[in-house]
């Protein structure tokens, strides 16, 4: 802790000597953010050297690291220690305080519920420039519920002690198949319901292929597969019934693709991957590739020559699994993209409800990731797409997450989002508005 103080004292004692008006920043070579943004004038203190594990106590089942570490360094420091964090969001390059301040979820929230449940404390750098230090139970809960969903609106995490798992060796895989969807959401619940299973996703092939992913931490693998270079992760769901990986693989097995989105770029023919090679096959370079493509235009400009519409349709949303079926057919029907993840979340009791991110307590949600750009010769409104699938999720009673595009109009968002929460956790941690309005951020890009 003594080297994590240090690094604290220098940023206060930083942010003391900025001009007004300066603005901490979470800045780092790459973001999982897919809503472009202009640049925010005015002098920023980085915070991008909050980035290593504090202390990992496997028997209180315990990790402290610092906001700025990635996902793939914090798990490598738990998995030393024959643990794991509870929920390890995909892409190795989110970050710890990232998955807090958003929205980080993946095969073990059906047990565990989302990234910010498995938090019992952080330090928070408020807008006013103070540390607090935030519990469920302590002077500033509401802040540690507030927390989540407020994308640096309400601070930034310096220091976070989230829940840790125990592990095994392997991870044994088994890749059920259904062709009917209510058929299909009923055996998720099931097997999110069955003891003894640590992991539970999915994909959407078509309407008639579906598959249902269960995991089990195991000692002994009779095989164990690779999908970190030649071999592709997803295609194994089709084609392999059961399988093994070690821990360390399944925590990964969709960065290599960044789920199938390498497709987009040609990294599944098997020439691109060999030329790629082992370390540059992974969500870090087809997320330069696309902000690359997103500066300079190329798709676009070949859509125009094509006389093409497109539009990007990049989302999560959560559904209540009574209502997925619905859900996933309207996708069929008016969006169009396939594959789709699905992933089981089971919202905490209450008690522990993130005033940001309003789940229902206790029961069982269904994520739907789609993420593409939809092209078409009808030339439709900005945004037509993203705005159904905006009034189907509030019609079904589902939530989205805010790291992509957002067309809610001001009314509608703060209906759902706690307008009233909100505005008591800015005014009493951040009185200046120097950290910006969470509307204003997440749908007007400002």
């Amino acid at each position: 802790m003594s080297g994590h103080a240090e690094k604290q004292a220098r940023l206060l004692a930083d942010l003391a000597a900025a001009p007004p008006g300066s603005r901490p920043t979470a800045s780092k070579p790459t973001s999982n953010l897919f809503r472009d943004r202009p640049g925010t004038p005015g002098r920023r203190v980085s915070l991008a050297h909050f980035d290593e594990v504090i202390a990992v106590d496997a028997a209180a089942g315990t990790v402290d690291a610092e906001g700025m570490i990635t996902y793939e360094a914090l798990a490598d420091a738990t998995l030393a220690h024959g643990t794991m964090p509870a929920v390890v969001p995909q892409l190795k390059s989110i970050t710890l305080g990232g998955a807090v301040a958003g929205v980080g979820i993946e095969a073990s929230s059906f047990r565990h519920g989302l990234v910010h449940d498995t938090v019992v404390e952080l330090d928070v750098l408020t807008g006013d420039g103070a540390v607090v230090t935030c519990t469920a139970e302590n002077e500033h809960r509401d802040l540690f519920f507030g927390f989540p969903n407020s994308y640096g609106t309400l601070g930034y995490a310096l220091r976070v002690r989230a829940r840790t798992i125990p592990v095994r060796s392997f991870v044994a895989i088994e890749h059920a198949a259904h062709s009917d969807p209510a058929a299909y959401f009923d055996d998720i619940a099931r097997r999110c319901a069955t003891p003894g299973t640590n992991f539970v996703d999915g994909v959407v092939f078509a309407k008639d292929e579906l598959r249902v992913t269960i995991g089990r931490f195991a000692d002994d693998a009779p095989q164990v597969s690779d999908y970190g270079f030649e071999h592709i992760y997803y295609r194994s769901i089709r084609d392999k019934p059961k399988d093994w990986l070690t821990v360390r693989d399944w925590l990964w097995r969709w960065d290599t693709d960044w789920f199938w989105c390498s497709k987009n770029v040609g990294a599944e023919l098997p020439l691109v991957r060999r030329l790629l090679g082992r370390e540059r096959l992974n969500s870090i370079t087809y997320q330069k590739i696309m902000r690359w493509n997103s500066r300079w235009g190329l798709s676009r400009a070949l859509n125009r020559l094509r006389r093409l519409s497109s539009e990007s349709v990049i989302q999560d949303i959560d559904i209540p699994v009574s209502r997925a079926p619905e859900f996933l057919a309207f996708l069929h029907d008016e969006v169009g993209i396939l594959p789709i993840w699905i992933c089981p979340i089971r919202a905490p009791a209450p008690g522990r409800r993130a005033s940001l991110y309003p789940l229902a307590p206790g029961e069982l949600s269904i994520n739907f990731g789609f993420w593409d750009a939809v092209t078409s010769r009808e030339h439709l409104a900005p945004g037509h797409r993203n705005r159904r699938i905006e009034a189907m999720t509030r019609e079904l009673g589902g939530v989205k997450s805010l790291y992509s595009d957002s067309y809610f109009t001001e009314d509608e968002f703060w209906s759902i989002y706690d307008r009233d929460a909100w505005t008591a956790l800015k005014r009493r941690y951040d009185p200046q508005g120097t950290l910006g309005d969470l509307y204003a951020k997440c749908v007007g890009r400002a």
